[in-house]
């Protein structure tokens, strides 16, 4: 398993491999840039079917994570650990208490927080052998009701602005009503957004693997439900890749017929080349580091103890950014992840000069 000639590998402060016979555990946990503060991200727990495709993800999703900070505008850099098993058998409070030892020796320099396949319980296991985690712990908010350490809802809310912003610029309306959107996975922030679109009247075409999680959202709004292979190329206005990553790739590009991307998942774009080709077919590309910073907005807030009114309307901004990253892409006929990645590199890259003015 190569680490520097990995094609994902983008100048990493560090790479930790993590292994422990007694309990199974077999992580990777990437620390990507750290110039704004320590690299805060999630812990995912999913069954790759190769070291490799592990590192890989760690490699990419530690990567985005800076970017998706500095976009934020928080003192954050990027990090991310993937534990290579299954979540629906191989979980354990040893395995993830083993994890927090591992988290524990890097000295605060990576935070790790929940991701796909972790819970806020496995979070608390990890948390009893280190204090550098975040959102296990419960606020009360400012109408007096106990928000939890779930990221999810403020990914969703996210999201959700973000989409009324690359409708807004793209069809030039403030409002969802009528809008067709469809949302490829409906688990824990795909359903979330499917109701906050349905409750502005947006009609909803659905696919998801859990059929349990399929029905759901059919019956609760009357989404249409396809195959998750066709999602992507239904007749849509928005296509919301909120499942896992690489959903527009040299398979699906041909057939997506939304004038939108805008979704959930990391690393929506398999290859980097992509987003160009979307460019000039006239499709606006929501670029996923931006669009769903929600989660790791509401992390930093509960981990901060700030009211949470205030992390709202960080989240909110997720709208004003894009607007701003859409209008400078569209002036300079470049695409928005190209933007969004110079105003990001110019935040915690000192090397790089203040002048964000489409110098790309």
């Amino acid at each position: 398993m190569a680490v520097f000639s990995s094609p994902d590998f983008d100048q990493h402060e560090k790479v930790v491999f993590c292994c422990d016979p007694d309990t199974g555990l077999r992580a990777v946990i990437a620390i990507h840039n750290t110039n704004l503060g320590p690299a805060l991200g999630g812990c995912r727990m999913y069954p790759y079917i190769s070291d490799d495709l592990a590192l890989s993800d760690a490699l990419r999703l530690s990567r985005a994570m800076t970017y998706k900070s500095a976009l934020a505008n928080l003192p954050l850099g990027g990090g991310k650990s993937v534990i290579i098993a299954d979540p629906a058998k191989d979980k354990s409070a040893a395995l993830f208490r083993e994890m927090g030892r591992f988290v524990e020796s890097l000295a605060g320099n990576y935070i790790a927080a929940q991701d796909s396949g972790t819970s806020v319980q496995d979070l608390q296991h990890i948390a009893a052998e280190t204090r550098h985690v975040a959102g296990t712990q419960q606020a009360v908010d400012d109408c007096g009701k106990t928000r939890s350490g779930d990221p999810s809802p403020a990914t969703a809310y996210g999201v959700f602005v973000g989409i009324k912003a690359a409708v807004k610029h793209c069809f030039n309306r403030s409002d969802l009503d009528g809008v067709k959107v469809a949302i490829q996975g409906v688990g824990n922030v795909g359903f979330r957004v499917a109701r906050r679109l349905h409750n502005e009247g947006v009609r909803l075409v659905v696919s998801d693997v859990n059929e349990a999680s399929l029905l759901r959202a059919v019956n609760e709004f009357g989404a249409q439900a396809v195959e998750c292979d066709s999602i992507h190329s239904q007749d849509v206005d928005v296509f919301a890749p909120c499942a896992l990553g690489g959903a527009v790739n040299d398979t699906t590009i041909d057939a997506i017929r939304a004038r939108i991307i805008a979704g959930s998942a990391n690393n929506q774009l398999a290859s980097v080349g992509l987003g160009q080709v979307l460019h000039s077919r006239g499709i606006l590309y929501a670029p996923d580091f931006v669009i769903n910073a929600g989660g790791i907005i509401h992390v930093h807030y509960m981990r901060s103890q700030r009211p949470w009114q205030e992390s709202v309307q960080h989240v909110e901004e997720i709208g004003l950014t894009l607007g701003e990253i859409f209008q400078r892409a569209e002036d300079a006929d470049k695409t928005p992840e190209a933007i969004a990645d110079r105003i990001a590199e110019e935040r915690f890259k000192p090397s790089l000069a203040a002048d964000i003015r489409f110098a790309v």
